[in-house]
């Protein structure tokens, strides 16, 4: 069967980061799962570079428009290696096979009528790419909400495109193909933007060069959402190519939820007009806010080093978090701190530990020799019919665009892999000699448990099975997703070896130290600049510092929020009944403390500057509505407030006798 998947072609004005990741990432994930299905796979990505933002940033740049892209593809790529991205194909639309395909739709519809000339006057908005009609301004500016910002009047002789004429035969097709678009919300809004009726699109500029001419009046150049959607039949060799004749209509259209109305609205309709069929679904996720709220974004500012995160973490735990955070058609958070705990909860303890467990027992009662099994039990029976529902789930889930979703189904796989293994005891039955063949058969089927999870792992993490590949033998028994609920696939009397942790847990301490070293850089970066206005980024989060606090003369002041936003803090005195240093963490403390009644246990990176002993009885300040994290296996239910400056650190206390519990405002 074939299966086209394509992501949006993104715009290079700057690097690549994690909020444009997922769209690239999920698409991976789901077009890797069709190839070990056996599916003809076609998977497009690429760049979308014919836009006037482009342009204005080249010349910020000081370069042309072409040498500034160039640059920006080159680091798209680079990072689509490193998060282990099996595109078949990355489409520029500078490229002449791009262009030349969209001059000749352009002409075709022209000549058809659907295309025809007049001047236009209205609001343009820059960073979109978008004209709106005055009625369609938000106070004057912008509407769409990632926006907001000012648009400029404009009026040019410009081409348009008759949208008007197949708004009813839209509407219809959505109403008939209930499945074109997704999720429903989506759907329902679209049908509620095409009823309210639409505009004829203009389709040409001419205020600029920079982009592809209108072959018949080439003082014009084409549209940039005319041009861009045109990729995904130009990269296959529209209208005689193979690939166009093998893969077109689409199979997926994976975008953003800011740009499912090009996606449905103007595309369709451009391939109306074309008599072409429209690709088979299109769907909008949710965006990844920041911890602060707002979309992860260039624009915003919020965005963290990507390539850095990358090399700290590796690609997989990445790929892990942001497939399983976002949840089907809804917004995500992405924090470098919630990555950190999902990294250390379900890699390492829960994927990582059981794999690492399980080959060391087979390592240390059989010598590292897979045994022959015995006789199955209902436990062994009940996980192969797991893994069967498992392997049947997460396809359905995938096959509705829900990474989340399915990535929770084979978890279920996962703990219930570990739980087999307390079950079954393996270290009781050794002691035994009676059970020498029941201890057999749980061997076996750890090593199973094991090959079935790499394979049900490859097309979310493909690190997992060339790390578990060599712990079995080096057999690659991972590329063929029909295995992943077949048993007695792996011969016993195969080698086995322990191997390092397929993912090691990442060290809190250690993980705090570097955020403060790199906020203590920040600042020292801030206090040798003088006289010069200087940028400092310091993407650090509440939880990342523990209890640390920047001076606001240290570093820029954060975004404005309103008193709305700051209501949703709650701040409470709080008294410290007990604290200890935590277990091989020298700068953190565990501390107990009383709340209106209610004992809360609190992990602080406060050990460097307080004894236990020192907190002991003082009423100190809890950020009581943080959402809880482990730190070094302990659940921490909030965060101390402190003050620090160049190495000193003190502990935010009460003076006044108030009772625990009580608000502070």
């Amino acid at each position: 069967m074939k299966y086209y998947i394509t992501t949006p072609i993104y715009y290079p004005n700057s690097s690549p980061h994690i909020g444009t990741a997922y769209t690239t990432i999920a698409a991976d994930a789901m077009a890797r799962l069709r190839r070990m299905k056996g599916d003809d796979v076609y998977f497009l990505t690429g760049t979308d570079e014919n836009a006037q933002k482009i342009v204005r940033t080249a010349e910020n740049a000081g370069m042309d428009p072409l040498t500034y892209v160039d640059g920006i593809v080159d680091k798209f790529k680079e990072f689509w290696r490193l998060l282990d991205i099996s595109n078949d194909d990355f489409v520029r639309t500078t490229e002449e096979r791009h262009a030349k395909v969209v001059q000749q739709i352009f002409t075709m519809l022209y000549e058809k009528g659907d295309i025809y000339k007049s001047e236009y006057e209205g609001w343009y908005c820059t960073p979109c790419e978008t004209f709106w009609t005055e009625n369609k301004l938000v106070d004057g500016k912008c509407p769409n909400p990632d926006c907001g910002r000012n648009v400029e009047l404009l009026k040019e002789e410009s081409y348009f495109f008759r949208m008007s004429k197949y708004s009813g035969r839209l509407l219809q097709y959505i109403q008939d193909h209930p499945d074109f678009i997704q999720p429903t919300s989506r759907r329902n809004e679209m049908i509620r933007f095409i009823e309210g009726g639409l505009d004829d699109l203009c389709v040409s500029r001419t205020t600029f060069q920079w982009g592809i001419k209108v072959p018949f009046d080439p003082k014009h150049v084409v549209y940039v959402w005319l041009d861009a959607l045109i990729n995904y039949i130009s990269a296959l060799g529209y209208p005689d190519g193979e690939k166009y004749k093998t893969y077109w209509p689409a199979s997926v259209h994976l975008v953003g939820k800011d740009i499912v109305r090009f996606h449905t609205i103007i595309w369709p309709i451009i391939l109306m007009a074309l008599n072409l069929p429209l690709p088979e679904k299109v769907f909008g996720h949710g965006w990844f806010l920041s911890k602060e709220g707002g979309k992860i974004s260039k624009s915003r500012g919020n965005v963290q080093d990507s390539f850095q995160l990358i090399q700290r973490y590796g690609a997989d735990p990445i790929r892990y978090f942001l497939l399983r955070e976002l949840q089907y058609g809804m917004d995500g958070t992405f924090s470098e701190d919630d990555l950190v705990e999902k990294l250390n909860s379900d890699l390492a303890n829960d994927l990582g530990n059981f794999v690492s467990r399980t080959l060391a027992m087979v390592v240390k009662y059989r010598n590292g020799i897979v045994p022959e099994p015995g006789e199955d039990t209902d436990l062994e029976r009940e996980i192969r019919d797991l893994s069967s529902k498992v392997k049947q789930g997460t396809e359905e889930k995938m096959l509705a665009c829900d990474t989340a979703a399915a990535l929770e189904v084979i978890w279920q796989f996962v703990s219930r892999c570990n739980k087999y293994v307390d079950e079954t005891a393996p270290w009781n039955l050794a002691k035994s000699e009676d059970n020498q063949d029941r201890l057999d058969t749980v061997l076996y089927t750890f090593m199973e448990c094991i090959r079935i999870l790499g394979i049900l792992c490859a097309p979310f993490m493909p690190g997992v099975p060339r790390k578990i590949k060599p712990l079995l033998g080096d057999t690659d028994f991972f590329k063929d997703w029909e295995q992943a609920d077949s048993w007695n696939v792996i011969q016993p009397g195969t080698a086995i070896r322990k191997g390092e942790a397929i993912f090691p847990r990442i060290d809190v301490s250690a993980y705090l130290e570097q955020v403060n070293s790199e906020m203590e850089r920040c600042v020292t970066q801030v206090q040798g600049n003088t006289g010069h206005q200087q940028e400092v980024n310091l993407e650090v989060s509440p939880s990342q510092l523990g209890n640390l606090q920047q001076m606001a003369e240290m570093v820029p002041l954060k975004e404005e929020i309103s008193i709305e936003e700051f209501a949703k803090m709650d701040f409470r005195v709080v008294k410290v009944l007990q604290a200890e240093k935590v277990e091989k963490a020298d700068k953190l403390l565990k501390l107990e403390v009383e709340m209106g009644g209610e004992r809360r246990t609190i992990v602080s990176g406060i050990a460097q500057h307080y004894s236990p002993e020192a907190l002991v009885g003082k009423k100190v300040i809890l950020v009581a509505n943080l959402k809880p994290a482990k730190l070094r296996g302990i659940m921490s239910q909030g965060m101390i407030l402190a003050a620090s400056q160049d190495g000193e650190l003190e502990v935010l206390t009460v003076q006044k006798d108030l009772p625990t519990g009580a608000q502070v405002k």
